[in-house]
């Protein structure tokens, strides 16, 4: 299935980083991507300053510290009943920013038929380079077979997809943490969908606490998977991850930071602290996304 692929601007030789994981919480029209009750408490959980900055402020941002990044948001109108911030909007301001910012899109896959379409207007039409799942959030299991043409749209665009794993801050501390079921998040789930789409490149987002081995096993096992490091400050990383990325796992592990829940400086300077080899570092900060993004010569 051919996607239409606009030019992007970004030099991977001349950046120091790309990180895998940023959030647009807001359009140009004020609305959000959460609730109003799911947003005070996520800034709460994660001390954020500055929840809700701009695209074009997310740009500037990363053109300061000679970074790219990858933008999104998440589509859980069913679950949420909320509608998500304009991903169209996202999408064609990461386009007017093409030298720094990478879009990717998100449908709800409780949708059906419209989340298939969604995800074809989307790359086709609009030009996202990936997707991103909240499992938890938008309340499914990715392993249940009913979502399985989804996965299957998805390889045959060829584009990777991001899911949510582990702990979640949204709804951290509300009554039943507002309805909001972390067993969807354990990565186990995915390796069923990494097993059955070989083609469909994964990416387990955040240290997978409370299921961080299991983790670690399925992207050793399955060529196609790989962990970002988003949502946790480096310093509070479960030691098997640290053990892993610095060796087996070191080809297979992305920087993302959950910006602007955590800054790209503040990860940085607890990244700096962890016992990696310098080879290493340049591989998880920039080189694995330049493969996996398919950016071109480094």
């Amino acid at each position: 299935m051919a996607t239409t692929r606009y030019e992007l601007g970004i030099d991977a030789a001349r950046i120091d980083a790309i990180d895998m994981h940023v959030h647009l919480e807001v359009d140009s029209c004020g609305h959000g991507s959460l609730p109003e009750a799911l947003t005070e408490a996520s800034a709460k959980y994660f001390k954020a300053e500055d929840r809700t900055p701009s695209l074009d402020r997310i740009a500037e941002v990363y053109r300061e510290l000679n970074m790219a990044a990858v933008v999104f948001t998440v589509d859980a109108r069913t679950q949420l009943k909320h509608e998500p911030n304009s991903i169209p909007e996202l999408i064609a301001g990461a386009v007017r920013n093409n030298d720094v910012l990478i879009p990717f899109g998100s449908v709800d896959p409780r949708t059906g038929e419209d989340a298939i379409a969604g995800a074809k207007h989307q790359a086709v039409e609009l030009g996202a380079r990936g997707f991103k799942f909240h499992p938890s959030l938008q309340g499914f299991d990715p392993s249940n077979q009913r979502f399985y043409p989804l996965w299957e749209t998805l390889q045959e665009l060829g584009l990777p997809a991001i899911f949510h794993t582990g702990q979640n801050g949204m709804g951290a501390g509300l009554p039943g943490g507002y309805g909001i079921k972390l067993a969807y998040s354990n990565p186990l789930l995915l390796d069923a969908v990494a097993a059955d789409f070989p083609g469909l490149q994964i990416i387990m987002a955040h240290p997978s606490v409370p299921w961080q081995d299991e983790a670690n096993s399925i992207a050793t096992h399955k060529a196609n998977v790989f962990i970002d490091l988003s949502g946790w400050s480096p310093k509070y990383f479960p030691e098997s991850l640290v053990k892993a990325s610095g060796s087996y796992l070191q080809d297979k592990v992305l920087f993302g930071t959950d910006f602007p829940l955590i800054t790209p400086q503040k990860w940085l300077g607890a990244f700096a602290d962890l016992p990696l080899k310098d080879e290493v570092r340049p591989k998880i900060l920039k080189h694995n996304a330049v493969r996996l993004l398919g950016l071109g010569p480094e």
